[in-house]
């Protein structure tokens, strides 16, 4: 792999409870650290951190997924002919009948450009392949993160919508023919609660978009990327976009079981009943910080992952996102704020900073700490070994190469990595 060097500037964090402001990483870390004092303090009733337990896994269900490999600068035709590939591939599209409503939820969490956000090729090109295979209307939907939109009963700010403009994907929805949908916009009073399918670590119900019920279908199409606090940002963590702000603020407060409720999550009866597909275009990869700024490698052969299976899928989305680290220069990998993977403090106070914007000082007092990630495999990470669990057992991945063929090395590394080790 060669590298390339240069995110675009995250709209970063600030301070205020409302009226949120893009600012650059460096000054999240900044604002991070002047509140770190408060925040930090000893105090009673804190909760333990979140266990890394490793129970032994089995094999369940096979799973195959699509990998189709894309040149490095292709143009923007090849990428989307490599996303139909693997799309086709993955999926035979006999669930989608003619004249049905499919919501596809891209991520946008910011409005920085890919891969920070979702490919805008990518999703011009599903959205267009959908209408194609018969769908009538096709939705895309997201809500972006707290540090650019904060959402609740009474008082909005920030805007979905814009940095879907901002990172290009509101002009390849219109120009497909989509329909561009941003939840806060529907307000308060549109989601309904659901409650995960066998989760044990919830407190409280998951308040999912009420649009959900007025759609057949869900197409899931994630960014292949490191995230600081959850460690990646695939398929699985992609959920969050869905949440109402106080199934947030659960979710960064009580961060003892932050990543066993990223997997619980994606078992809410709207989307176990209809996911159909997951697609990722990972020609490029955020390969540090994250989740909306950080290192960007253009590896020489790129890939797009499509599968019917979230977990199958993030597992070679994630070992593509260790390979992609591997090849990121060494300079690049380890400092405070490019990959803080040496400061739990960080991951901590970062952490209560999301809460405060939340819910406010008393939440962020009460937040409990949050392990840092230290990934070096697909077994490490904590949100896949819960969805193991949730899905009945280490789904036995097979690997489909449709297309450009990849480099030997590429496959067989992908090939070992998602094989439960003995």
């Amino acid at each position: 792999m060669r590298q390339h060097g240069g995110a675009r500037p995250a709209p970063g964090l600030d301070s205020a409870p409302v009226s949120p402001a893009p600012v650059s990483r460096r000054r999240f870390g900044a604002a991070a650290g002047g509140l770190a004092g408060a925040l930090l303090a000893p105090r009673g009733g804190r909760a333990a951190a979140e266990p890394a337990p490793r129970p032994p896994l089995a094999y369940g269900a096979d799973e195959t997924v699509t990998v189709v490999g894309v040149p490095r600068g292709a143009a923007p035709e090849v990428v989307a002919a490599a996303v139909r590939r693997a799309a086709l591939a993955a999926t035979d599209f006999a669930w989608l009948g003619r004249g049905d409503t499919v919501m596809v939820k891209p991520v946008c969490n910011s409005g920085n450009a890919y891969p920070a956000t979702t490919d805008p090729v990518a999703l011009r090109a599903m959205i267009e392949l959908l209408r194609e295979r018969g769908a009538g209307r096709v939705l895309v939907g997201d809500m972006s993160g707290v540090q650019a939109v904060r959402f609740s009963k009474d008082r909005r700010s920030g805007s979905t919508r814009t940095l879907m403009q901002d990172a290009g994907l509101a002009r390849a929805i219109a120009e497909a023919g989509g329909e561009l949908r941003a939840f806060e916009e529907a307000g308060w009073d549109a989601f309904d609660p659901e409650t995960p399918a066998g989760a044990a670590d919830w407190v409280g119900p998951v308040l999912m978009p009420r649009i959900l019920r007025e759609v057949d279908h869900v197409v899931l199409m994630p960014r292949c990327g490191r995230h600081v606090l959850a460690g990646s940002t695939l398929g699985l963590k992609a959920a969050v976009g869905w949440w109402r702000h106080d199934s947030r603020l659960e979710y960064h407060r009580d961060a003892a079981t932050f990543s066993a409720k990223t997997a619980e999550a994606n078992w809410v009866p709207s989307l176990r009943e209809k996911q159909r597909l997951v697609l990722t275009s990972a020609t490029q990869v955020l390969t540090t910080f994250g989740p909306d700024d950080g290192y960007v490698l253009a590896p020489e052969t790129g890939l797009v992952i499509a599968g019917p299976s979230v977990v199958a899928h993030d597992m070679v989305s994630l070992a593509w996102l260790l390979e992609s680290r591997r090849a990121t220069p060494e300079g690049a990998r380890h400092g405070f704020l490019d990959d803080p993977n040496g400061s739990q403090t960080f991951v901590d106070v970062a952490n209560r900073v999301v809460t405060y914007w939340l819910g406010g000082m008393g939440a962020a007092w009460r937040t409990q700490s949050l392990p840092r990630y230290d990934l070096a495999t697909v077994w490490d990470d904590r949100v896949l070994r819960r969805a193991y669990a949730m899905a009945g057992g280490v789904p036995r991945v097979g690997l489909a190469v449709d297309g450009a063929p990849l480099p030997d090395a590429v496959h067989a590394g992908l090939a070992a990595a998602v094989r439960l080790p003995a």
